[in-house]
């Protein structure tokens, strides 16, 4: 089935995790970086999962899931290490229209997650629609050594930059003719120079 590639909005948005073990810690993780209302349903959760709670970024409800557990969610990830409840998860959510993901079991998810690489605002998703996550990592890591950290600063400036450029009222087509060049990978190396000097100058002073 074809993926439709989407990044979602997720902040303040009810989240629902249920299970609490190491599979389901790192989609929990992932939530919360994307600053979702998160709650987890588990009658046991690690270490890392408890700390969360106590420091109230997570609810933790100690209990095995419910049908009404799910009421109000946006999107559910199913983690808990039995295929029978992660199975009438997904059903529920089927049931009531919301967006679920089953980890590890690709017949059982509305959605997947990608291999994701960051560079503070910028990301590259990498999805093989669950048949070979391995591959997906892989490529990954080759791409981290494609873009490295200096994109983090770059995209900061180009935001910068296009913020001004739409200030100024100017024609749309001739502003976006200009943040297409300042895009280019010449500005790029032009910027890293640029970089390279200022650094070189404060450590010369």
């Amino acid at each position: 089935m074809p993926l439709f590639p989407i990044s979602l909005k997720l902040r303040g948005r009810l989240c629902v995790v249920v299970g609490g073990g190491v599979v389901a810690e790192s989609k929990i993780q992932s939530l919360l970086a994307a600053e979702a209302h998160v709650v987890v349903v588990a009658p046991e959760v690690t270490e890392t999962v408890a700390a969360w709670a106590r420091a109230g970024q997570i609810e933790w409800q100690v209990k095995a899931f419910a049908t009404d557990d799910l009421c109000g969610a946006f999107l559910v990830v199913a983690g808990t290490s039995s295929p029978q409840v992660n199975h009438e998860v997904f059903q529920q959510c089927e049931a009531e229209g919301i967006l679920c993901n089953v980890v590890d079991d690709p017949e059982f998810c509305h959605f997947y997650y990608p291999a994701v690489l960051r560079r503070g605002a910028l990301q590259i998703a990498i999805s093989t629609e669950g048949q070979s996550p391995a591959l997906a990592q892989r490529l990954r890591r080759e791409l981290e050594a494609q873009f490295g950290p200096e994109y983090e600063q770059w995209l900061e400036w180009l935001g910068a930059a296009r913020r001004f450029l739409r200030s100024e009222g100017k024609d749309p087509e001739e502003t976006k003719r200009l943040l297409h060049q300042l895009a280019s990978e010449e500005m790029f190396e032009k910027f890293l120079r640029e970089g390279e000097r200022e650094l070189i100058g404060r450590s010369n002073s």
